[in-house]
C-alpha cells in the first residue's frame, strides 16, 4: 500500500468506520434539518437522525431513487441557498426530467480532491498529459476529469467529445500518456486509428481511464490490445458526484475501490430492499458523507454489483459492474443484460465489439437481433463465412445465457458510434 494518495487510504477499518459513523451522522442530520423531502421522508419511516447509534442503523432511513430527484426539480433537493451553489450538472434527462445536482465550492474541492486520488490510484503522476474526452458541459464527466487531473499535476487537453478524426490527429501531435473516455468511444477512437492507417499501440497513449458505463474485462482486453496500453476502470455517478466514487488501482486491477472515506455503500435485494452481506450480487446504494449542497441518503443506483474486500487499499472495492436494474431486458422469461451478450461477442475474434440489441414481439412472443459488426480485418468475409460466425455467435448466447436470437453480421462501420454512453438497446415492444 505505499501508492497511496493520501494517508486515509491506508487507514485501518477501525479508523475508517469510525470517520464513516460520525460523518454520517452528520450528513443525516444536514438533509433533514435543510431538505424538506428528507425530512417528511424520515418522517414516513419513523426515523430520526438521532436514532443512527451504529453503521446498520442506516438500514432503518428511506431510500432516495431517481424520481425522488425528478419530483423536486430542480433545485427542492438542495440543501444550501442558492448563493452558496458554485456550479449546477444534471444528468441528460432522456427518459424524463434531468435530475439536477449542485455543488458548494467546497463540494467542488472535494470532486478535485477525489479525482486526483483516482488518477493517481489508477497510475498517473503529475507531469502526465491527460486527454480528456468525456463530454464537457452538464455531463459530469468531462469537468470532473480536468478539475482531478489539474489538482495532481497533470497537463489537461480538453477535447471533448466527438470529431474522432482530430481526436486521433491532436493524440498524434500533443502525445498524451493517460486518455480518460468511455470504453466505447476508445474502441470508436482505436477505429479511427485504424480508418487513417495508423498502429494506435506506436502512439504515446499508456493508459486509459474508462467509466460512465459497464464494460467486461473482455472489452478491457480489446481496448488494451489495440492500444497497448493498460485501461482500468473508473465509477461514478452524477447524483453521487459524478466521476471518482470508486477507481480501481493499476496494481491490482480487481475492480473498483470505493472511497469510502466519502460515500458510505450498501448492496440490496433490488426487489425487497433488504441489506445483503457483503459477497453477495445485488444493487448498489450510496449515502453521501461529506456534500454540502445536494446531500443523498441512500441512493438507489440500479447498478448491479458486489462489495469485496480490500486489496490494495483499505477501502472495499466493488465487482465490475454487470448491468442495471434498469438496463435488465426479460426475454421470454429470461433476465439478459447487454454486457453478457458482449461477453459472449468479444469471446470471437472475427466481432468487434459495436453491436446492438433490437428486441421485438412477433406474435405473442418476445424476439431478440443481435446487430453485430465484423472487424475490418475480416471485411472481406464470405456470406458462407459470415453465416457460420453469426450461428456460432448464436450457439454461444444460447448456451451461456439461455435464449434464442437472430444474429445479422454488419459491415464495418454500419453500427452508429456513439461519443459518449453507448446505445445497446432498441425495445420496440408494445409498452
Amino acid at each position: 500500500m505505499n501508492n497511496a494518495f493520501e494517508p486515509i487510504e491506508t487507514a485501518s477499518r477501525d479508523e475508517i468506520t469510525a470517520l464513516q459513523l460520525s460523518r454520517l451522522k452528520h450528513s443525516l442530520s444536514h438533509a433533514y434539518g435543510n431538505v424538506p423531502h428528507y425530512k417528511a421522508a424520515f418522517a414516513s419511516a419513523g426515523v430520526h437522525p438521532d436514532d443512527l447509534k451504529s453503521l446498520a442503523d442506516l438500514a432503518k432511513f428511506p431510500f432516495t431513487t431517481k424520481q425522488d430527484l425528478r419530483a423536486n426539480y430542480p433545485y427542492r433537493m438542495f440543501a444550501v441557498p442558492m448563493g452558496k451553489v458554485a456550479r449546477i450538472h444534471a444528468s441528460s434527462g432522456t427518459t424524463g426530467k434531468p435530475t439536477v445536482v449542485g455543488y458548494t465550492q467546497n463540494d467542488i474541492d472535494t470532486w478535485a480532491k477525489l479525482m486526483a486520488r483516482s488518477i493517481f490510484a489508477a497510475g498517473g503522476r503529475p507531469g502526465d498529459k491527460v486527454h480528456v474526452s468525456y463530454g464537457y458541459g452538464l455531463f459530469t464527466g468531462g469537468l470532473g476529469a480536468h478539475y482531478g487531473a489539474e489538482r495532481l499535476g497533470c497537463t489537461v487537453i480538453p477535447f471533448g467529445g466527438g470529431q474522432t478524426e482530430r481526436q486521433v490527429q491532436l493524440i498524434q501531435d500533443f502525445q498524451p500518456d493517460i486518455i480518460m473516455v468511455t470504453p466505447s468511444y476508445v474502441l470508436a477512437i482505436a477505429d479511427e486509428f485504424e480508418r487513417q492507417g495508423i498502429d494506435a499501440t506506436k502512439c504515446s497513449l499508456k493508459l486509459g481511464i474508462h467509466g460512465a458505463e459497464p464494460w467486461t474485462n473482455e472489452m478491457r482486453g480489446e481496448i488494451e490490445r489495440r492500444f497497448g496500453m493498460q485501461a482500468v476502470d473508473i465509477y461514478g455517478l452524477s447524483e453521487v458526484m459524478g466521476p471518482g466514487v470508486a477507481q480501481e488501482c493499476i496494481e491490482t486491477k480487481d475492480g473498483p475501490v470505493i472511497w469510502e472515506d466519502h460515500f458510505y455503500p450498501e448492496i440490496i435485494n433490488p426487489e425487497t430492499g433488504e441489506v445483503l452481506p457483503d459477497g453477495e450480487m445485488g444493487e448498489l446504494v450510496f449515502t453521501s458523507l461529506t456534500k454540502e449542497a445536494l446531500p443523498i441518503i441512500r441512493y438507489r443506483t440500479r447498478d448491479l454489483t458486489r462489495l469485496l474486500p480490500p486489496t490494495a487499499r483499505s477501502m472495499r472495492r466493488i465487482a465490475k459492474i454487470t448491468g442495471r436494474t434498469d438496463d435488465m431486458l426479460i426475454i421470454r422469461g429470461v433476465n439478459v443484460f447487454p454486457s453478457q451478450v458482449e461477453e459472449q461477442i468479444l469471446k470471437m475474434p472475427r466481432l468487434s465489439p459495436h453491436y446492438l440489441l433490437e428486441v421485438s414481439r412477433e406474435g405473442h412472443m418476445d424476439a431478440m437481433v443481435v446487430n453485430v459488426e465484423i472487424k475490418p480485418e475480416f471485411a472481406t468475409a464470405t456470406a458462407a463465412e459470415k453465416e457460420f460466425v453469426a450461428h456460432e455467435l448464436q450457439h454461444h448466447i444460447k448456451s451461456y445465457i439461455g435464449i434464442n436470437t437472430r444474429v445479422d453480421i454488419k459491415a464495418v462501420g454500419d453500427i452508429e458510434r456513439s461519443i459518449g454512453k453507448a446505445k445497446r438497446v432498441i425495445d420496440r415492444r408494445p409498452k
